[in-house]
C-alpha cells in the first residue's frame, strides 16, 4: 500500500539544506523503525528538557514509556507541544576542507502534542510496541507487566501527523577552491552496527541456552 506524502507545516519544513528533505511518508517509518533511542523534547517549568528514551511505532502513533514518577513525562499532557526527534548515523565525510566535511545521516523531527496513554488495554500494547522495537521477540517470551509495573510506567502517544524527515548520503562536495589541494584524501568513512556476543546473567541456569530472537539477531 502506498503511503501518503508528508505535509510539513511551517514548523517542521527544513529551511537549511532543503533538498536534503524527503517527502514520501514511507520514509519516516524507515527512519523510525530503524532507530532504538529518541529524544523527547518539552518545556518543564519554564525551561526546555530534552529526555533520551525508548520509543516504539505503530502505525500513525510513536509511543515513548518512562517512570511514572518522571516530571519530563508527566508534563506532556495533550495542552503541552513537544518535539520528539530520531537520528541515525551512517557515515563520516572528509571533504578536502574543513568547512566542508559533513555527516551522513538519516533523521526524523516530530511536532505534537504527546498526551498520556490511560486506558489498560492501550497501556499494554504501546508497552508491547515499545519492547518489540528495542528488543523483538522478547514481549511474547517474557514474563507480562504486573498491575505494579504497570502503575509504575507512565505512556506517552503521539500522532506523526506532523513530522519532518531529512537524509544525507554520498561523498563529499567537491569545492573549487580545494582543487589545488590534490595531496588532501577526501571521501567517506562509514558507520556500521554490529551485536556483540551475548553475556548469560550469572543467576541463569548455565544449560539454558540464549533464545534464538537474541542469538540472530541482525541489524
Amino acid at each position: 500500500m502506498t503511503r501518503p506524502t508528508l505535509s510539513p507545516t511551517s514548523r517542521s519544513t527544513p529551511r537549511r539544506h532543503p533538498e536534503r528533505a524527503r517527502a514520501d511518508r514511507s520514509e519516516l517509518d524507515a527512519v523510525l523503525d530503524a532507530g532504538l533511542i529518541c529524544h523527547l523534547g518539552l518545556i518543564l517549568d519554564g525551561a526546555p528538557v530534552v529526555l533520551p528514551t525508548a520509543y516504539g511505532r505503530d502505525g500513525d502513533t510513536v509511543y515513548v514509556h518512562g517512570s511514572s514518577g518522571s516530571r519530563s513525562l508527566l508534563a506532556a499532557r495533550p495542552e503541552v507541544d513537544a518535539c520528539l526527534t530520531v537520528s541515525l548515523l551512517d557515515g563520516i565525510v572528509y571533504a578536502r576542507s574543513a568547512f566542508s566535511h559533513s555527516l551522513n545521516y538519516r533523521s526524523a523531527v516530530i511536532h505534537g502534542k504527546a498526551g498520556i496513554v490511560t486506558d489498560l488495554e492501550a497501556k499494554v500494547h504501546a508497552l508491547a510496541v515499545v519492547t518489540e522495537q528495542l528488543a523483538p521477540g522478547s514481549w511474547d517470551y517474557t514474563r507480562q507487566p504486573s498491575k505494579k509495573e504497570l502503575a509504575a510506567t507512565t505512556v506517552l502517544a503521539m500522532d506523526l501527523a506532523e513530522a519532518a524527515v531529512k537524509v544525507r548520503d554520498g561523498g563529499p562536495s567537491r569545492d573549487p577552491e580545494d582543487e589545488a589541494a590534490t595531496d588532501i584524501w577526501a571521501g567517506v568513512l562509514p558507520v556500521t552496527y554490529a551485536w556483540g556476543t551475548p553475556v548469560t546473567a550469572d543467576f541463569v541456569d548455565p544449560g539454558l541456552g540464549v533464545p534464538t530472537h537474541i542469538s540472530e539477531r541482525r541489524w
